[in-house]
């Protein structure tokens, strides 16, 4: 008996493996930057140069780059500049990542979870880290479920389900380019200190044949002026983006679940027509790792039989997905942070950057819990005349429930998260308000395990067996039972156990009792 059946397509992790690097190194001033005297802030971000893949193993090169602004040392207040230096750390981990294959293609994520810079003398620095690699590798996989049978005069029995199947799965990168230009009360560039680029206020939408991206770059930079004292200068400037990325299958009913990573943001100073450096020019590349899933009705074979012939239903188990929800959540925090009052008092905060790090989730009652920090940065002008600029970082935390009606602990889920506003605002001359809004995107889908009839064996009916079963039976319905259930057993017809009992519709509770009279011919 041939199965008439739907491919569907479904996206599922191959393998995945979690390493943790720590970094504990002393790095040594460069010979053209003067001594330091006085840090004032610091970052660093993950530069990968290859992935090596063999037989359950991932090679992982490349560089921890830290980024230090600091106050230069010097007895004499004219002398004392602020400036900046970089510093590299290798990177070569393997993971093991369990039944990876050559050909396979590994994602990669990762999180800086702990950075700090310690000053040893003037001329050495010492730099301890925690990166935490997160490596996944994702298979598209085909599946065939049953939707009915070529034989006309078997009994079919029917499920009407909803089936997430997997549209699209790529990866590609988009390009954000803008030239800013300074005003014309700014003095030229002499060097660019110090920048932050950061994404805001992401929207995520599925097309035809295409993703639409649209956002916000958020542009920071800190820079001494081509004047008589190089005086520090900094700008802030907002780019907003909307771009439209290929993505061939896809179709404005799909639902999208994409991730966007930075891994390359370039800024660069260059001359304006007159020949003076007065334009930064931003180059921001993201990366998009694109999930399209289609939500697919289907009529899905559940059983079969016929009174003349026994057909035994082969199956096996497998997980099926359908969409839950898609919910867009935002959350809100505000904190006050005092600065420390050695320090002097606060006189202008020159800018304030932050990350979203999610630490923990768990499903609750008809949601999602989800508890993680807000990382804030804070540059600001304090009243020193020696050397008025100060840093801080804090971690905001923050408690947010993502609605999700009819969760359970059977569903999976997605999560996207970003920053929409981060705004800081003194409230006194030591004390500053943060005030944040952060998206929370959640994809819920069902789960469900079921038993899908692989293939249908036919065999001869059982004579004897049949002999001995008498042709009318009486039969009184048991918890659980259905008349396909009934029919079955008793080789008969829905069709007929209706017409028998006069019933005028399927249902029966336990408890009726039921006229049977048996169908297959002797």
């Amino acid at each position: 008996m041939e199965l008439i059946k739907k491919k569907v397509r479904m996206l599922k992790r191959k393998c995945e493996a979690v390493s943790q690097i720590t970094f504990d190194e002393d790095l040594n001033v460069p010979d053209v930057k003067p001594d330091i005297g006085r840090m004032i802030q610091k970052k660093g971000d993950i530069q990968i140069e290859d992935i090596q893949i063999s037989e359950g193993r991932a090679y992982i090169t490349g560089v921890l780059a830290v980024c230090l602004l600091y106050v230069s040392d010097s007895p004499f207040f004219l002398e004392r500049k602020i400036q900046s230096l970089m510093g590299t750390l290798r990177i070569g981990e393997t993971l093991n990542l369990e039944g990876l294959e050559n050909g396979d293609k590994v994602q990669l994520k990762w999180d800086i979870e702990d950075l700090s810079v310690q000053l040893i003398h003037s001329r050495k620095l010492n730099i301890k880290a925690l990166v935490t690699f997160t490596a996944y590798v994702e298979e598209m996989l085909e599946t065939a479920l049953p939707v009915s049978v070529e034989d006309e005069e078997i009994f079919k029995k029917k499920q009407e389900i909803s089936v997430m199947g997997a549209a699209v799965h790529k990866k590609d990168t988009m390009r954000v380019k803008e030239d800013i230009a300074l005003s014309s009360n700014k003095p030229d560039i002499y060097e660019l200190l110090w920048n932050t680029v950061e994404i805001r206020g992401l929207d995520i939408r599925a097309e035809n044949d295409k993703i639409g991206v649209k956002g916000e770059l958020f542009v920071f930079a800190l820079y001494s002026g081509n004047d008589d004292n190089n005086s520090l200068q900094w700008l802030e400037h907002s780019v907003p983006f909307y771009e439209e990325v290929e993505c061939p299958g896809c179709s404005s009913d799909m639902i999208p679940n994409v991730e966007i990573a930075v891994p390359q943001s370039d800024l660069k100073v260059k001359q304006d027509e007159d020949g003076e450096e007065r334009i930064i020019s931003v180059d921001t590349v993201l990366e998009l790792e694109m999930k399209i899933y289609e939500e697919e009705e289907l009529s899905l074979l559940m059983d079969v039989y016929t009174p003349v012939r026994d057909c035994q239903a082969i199956r096996e188990k497998q997980k099926l997905e359908n969409l839950l929800v898609k919910n867009f959540s935002k959350c809100k925090v505000n904190d006050r942070i005092k600065t420390e009052n050695s320090q002097g008092k606060i006189l202008q905060i020159c800018h304030s950057d932050g990350n979203v790090k999610v630490d923990s989730t768990r499903i609750v009652e008809n949601g999602i819990e989800t508890e993680g920090v807000v990382r804030v940065r804070i540059l600001y002008i304090v009243s020193d005349d020696e050397m008025p600029f100060y840093a801080m970082e804090t971690m905001i935390p923050f408690t947010h429930v993502i609605e999700a009606k009819g969760i359970n602990e059977q569903c999976v889920y997605h999560l996207r998260t970003d920053l929409e506003q981060l705004s800081t605002t003194m409230i006194d001359s030591d004390e500053i308000e943060v005030k944040i809004v952060m998206n929370l995107n959640a994809l819920v889908m069902n789960q469900t395990e079921m038993g899908i009839i692989r293939e249908i064996e036919e065999r001869e009916l059982d004579r004897e067996k049949l002999r001995s079963m008498p042709g009318i039976v009486g039969y009184q319905v048991q918890q659980g039972d259905t008349l396909w259930d009934i029919a079955k057993k008793f080789y008969t017809t829905i069709e007929n156990i209706m017409e028998l009992n006069g019933l005028e519709s399927e249902e029966v509770k336990p408890g009726d009792s039921l006229l049977l009279m048996k169908k297959v011919e002797r």
